[in-house]
């Protein structure tokens, strides 16, 4: 019986390496996306128990076990050395300067959680220049009041639909638009900001729809509200943000493209994994709220913030604009850009 049960989680361990192989947009195959780290610790475990069984027990089958065990695990330890402290950073670590620089706190409240004190305590102690909250309905709207005497401008669009959205900074709003990309019940936000030093900014504020049975089917209008954020990035001569809960991890297929076609760079590559859900449940945890910056900036710090009681935990970063290009973005081909607007045309037809 031991055998046969190893058998069967080798087997489907395997299998679930693979299939993020699967281009497909099915919330089914997508789902296979987001444990990697736990996937590569299960692994292990079964290349133990393989080799602590006795030689005579069915010593050929045991090899190929092992070997087909050990490319998995192989792979699965590329794609998580990348967002660990020996993998190779995207940006380079600089000071802070306040003048040139930003400091902001993204954070996906969960909407039917009532701590809101957690959030404003939170808020009010780290003081960032810039907070952006998801799934914020009227009630936490009204129940995070306080922290609108600490921000002149804000941009809030309360939502019961789990989509809404509360934006708070000190920063001048030079210009902003609300749009809803894909959907015309998921706003996005992009605005112009003005830093201390008067350069122009330009932060985009995203919550795209997760690709999970109750919500929807597939990825491919996630994929492509990520992927037209991406392509405003690269076309925006300001430096420019892409902040928010994007329903996708960091090492994705979707996440990589993005990279690519808008030229932008991710702080947690040579960083660590900085998971931010589930909150609740450590075992399944993994990078979904996210910050990319453009080559214009430099990082001075990336944090995840401690609980509000919602299934995510608050990110923090600090970051700068820097005279010199401190950043290195992945390159990007024909084939990626056809397969960007391929993604983006069948998101805006929803197929």
């Amino acid at each position: 019986m031991p055998v046969l049960i190893l058998r069967f989680a080798s087997a489907f361990l395997i299998i679930a390496t693979l299939i993020p192989f699967i281009k497909w947009d099915y919330w089914w195959i997508r789902i296979f996306d987001y444990p990697q780290l736990q996937k590569l610790v299960l692994i292990v475990i079964c290349i133990t128990a393989w080799l602590a069984l006795p030689l005579e027990i069915q010593n050929s089958e045991k090899w190929t076990w092992l070997f087909l065990l050990l490319l998995a695990a192989v792979h699965l330890f590329q794609q998580v050395k990348t967002f660990s402290p020996i993998g190779k950073k995207m940006i380079e670590t600089v000071p802070f300067d306040q003048e040139n620089g930003i400091h902001l706190m993204v954070s996906n409240v969960y909407q039917f959680n009532k701590s809101y004190d957690k959030l404003v305590d939170l808020v009010l102690k780290t003081s960032p220049d810039l907070v952006f909250l998801v799934e914020t309905d009227q009630k936490w709207k009204d129940g995070i009041s306080k922290i609108e005497e600490e921000y002149e401008n804000k941009i809030l669009i309360p939502l019961d639909n789990t989509y809404g959205m509360l934006l708070y900074t000190r920063l001048e709003i030079v210009s902003q638009k609300i749009e809803y990309l894909i959907d015309d019940e998921i706003p996005s936000i992009e605005l112009e900001l003005k830093l201390k030093s008067g350069k122009i900014i330009t932060v985009y504020a995203i919550h795209p729809t997760p690709p999970v049975p109750n919500e929807n089917p597939k990825s491919t209008e996630r994929d492509a509200e990520i992927l037209i954020v991406g392509k405003k990035a690269k076309a925006n001569k300001n430096p420019s943000l892409v902040i928010g809960d994007l329903n996708d991890v960091a090492w994705s297929y979707t996440t990589e493209l993005f990279l690519k076609v808008s030229e932008m760079s991710d702080p947690r590559r040579g960083r660590g994994l900085f998971s931010t859900y589930n909150a609740k449940i450590p075992l399944f945890r993994w990078p979904l709220d996210h910050v990319f910056l453009s080559k214009q900036f430099g990082l001075t710090e990336l944090k995840v913030m401690p609980s509000i009681n919602s299934d995510h935990f608050p990110i923090s970063m600090k970051a700068v604009i820097t005279s010199q290009n401190t950043t290195e973005s992945l390159d990007v081909d024909g084939e990626d850009k056809k397969e960007a607007n391929e993604k983006i045309k069948n998101g805006l037809l929803g197929i």
